[in-house]
Order: C-alpha cells, then structure tokens, then sequence
C-alpha cells in the first residue's frame, strides 16, 4: 500500500508540474498538457488508436482531424500528429476523408487526358480559389497540378503532386468539391505506366523476382527467431538521405 501510495503521489506530481489546458475530444472535456499534438493529447487522455495513427510524422496522411476554436465559426482541418492543441478546442478526428474515387483498370485505359476528364468532371468546375493549396500540410501546389491536369500536361502535375500523402485535407476544402488527391493519384498512374519511359533496372528486378531468386530469402525470414530478426533489420545498411544517383550498397547478394 505504501508503495502505490508513493507512485500515484509522484504520477499526481508530475501532472501537477505540467500546464495543463482544456480540450474537448468527441463533446468531452478533458485537461491535456499544452505543448502536446492532437494525436499524442488524445492518448494522453485514454484514448487508444486501433487505427488511424499511420506514421505520426506527417508523412502518411492517415489523422486527419476536424477541430473548431472557441468563439469561431470556422471549422478547421489539420494533421493530429502536427496540430499542436489549443485551449478550448472541440476535436473529431475521421479515419479517412470520404471523397468520391473514380474505379478504373490502368491496364485498359489510354494516356488520353480524356480518360480522366470522364472519370472526373468535377475538374471543370474549379474556379482557381487557391484554398487547396493553402490547406495542404506537405506545401504542394495544389491548384497549380490541377491546372496542368486540366491543360492535360501530366507530366508536370505528376511533378508537382508527387508528394502529396492522400490525407484529403484539400477535398476539405475544395469550393468544386472534387478529390484533388484521387484525382492527382490517376494522373500519376497513367504517367508512370504509359508517359514515362520503361525503367530497365526495374524489369530486371522483376524477372528476378518472378524466377524465385529471393524466394529462399524470403521462407528464411519468415521463419527467422524474432531477436535475430531484429538485430537484422537493424544492422542492414540504409541508403544515405543524400545518396547519388548511382548509390549501391557494398553489399550485391540481393541486386
């Protein structure tokens, strides 16, 4: 008892050094520290993620939050795992955005703006409000890819939209109501599978894969005892974040 006693004395302590703010998480209020992101305030709170948490660096797209501020009639969108809370704010985070996504076989469709043009009318009816663009959590141009897409330039809205991490948040926004990001993706395919030329190195890999070369690597991995497994993966050399194009590892065994 006197052991518990001592932890719940320290875990109130260390609460009671934080500077806490309210916030309220599906209509419920609950006291967070400040400096926290929505993703880490909502668990903070008890909240555990089943799904929906994806990389927690801004990358993925998959936290996409709805929030509002006190005595503001905007209703704002944001990354939970980038927002930083504010006091007061009402929270609803949705695991998707659901936006209209067109269906198409990439094998059967041409390079012909047109393919796209009738899957997504909605393209036309932009009016260039730019509210796209500012809303994006990766800086991308959002306005200026759906304007080359419009003037069937892929090859330069593929460019420009390249990074984008399909969270949605444009859709959000968008006065036309289209799916910018769904849209974007399309384009991206259609260029890369019937603009852009073959990438030799990638069909060599290919044959390799469809001859079995890694299918012995692979059973062994899958049967490999977890901590070796691990040490493995964290021994393995990584490609250097600025890395030539000709960048090899020094080690061939499985180019």
């Amino acid at each position: 008892m006197g052991e518990a006693n001592t932890q719940n004395n320290n875990e109130k302590s260390s609460k009671s050094s934080l500077n806490l703010i309210p916030v309220f998480i599906m209509g419920k209020r609950y006291e967070v520290p400040e400096t926290l992101t929505i993703m880490k305030a909502m668990e903070y709170a008890g909240y555990k993620y089943i799904r929906g948490c994806g990389c927690r660096g801004g990358i993925c797209g998959a936290c996409a939050t709805v929030y509002r501020k006190p005595d503001d009639y905007h209703i704002r969108i944001g990354l939970a795992c980038q927002t930083v809370v504010e006091p007061n704010m009402y929270l609803t985070q949705i695991p998707f955005f659901p936006a209209n996504r067109a269906s198409f076989d990439l094998k059967e469709i041409g390079k012909d703006p047109e393919e796209v043009f009738k899957r997504y009318p909605e393209l036309f009816r932009c009016v260039a409000c730019n509210a796209c663009t500012k809303v994006c959590p990766m800086d991308i141009p959002v306005m200026d890819y759906i304007s080359a897409i419009k003037q069937g330039d892929f090859e330069k809205a593929t460019e420009l939209s390249f990074d984008c991490i399909q969270c949605g948040l444009c859709a959000a926004r968008c006065m036309a109501e289209m799916p910018q990001y769904h849209i974007a993706q399309m384009v991206r395919r259609i260029t890369g599978s019937k603009i852009k030329p073959k990438a030799a190195h990638l069909h060599n890999m290919v044959d390799k894969i469809k001859e079995g070369k890694y299918d012995t690597l692979i059973k062994e991995l899958k049967t490999m005892d977890l901590d070796k497994l691990r040490k493995l993966y964290q021994e393995r050399e990584i490609e250097p974040a600025e890395a030539p194009e000709d960048w090899e590892p020094q080690s061939k065994e499985y180019l």
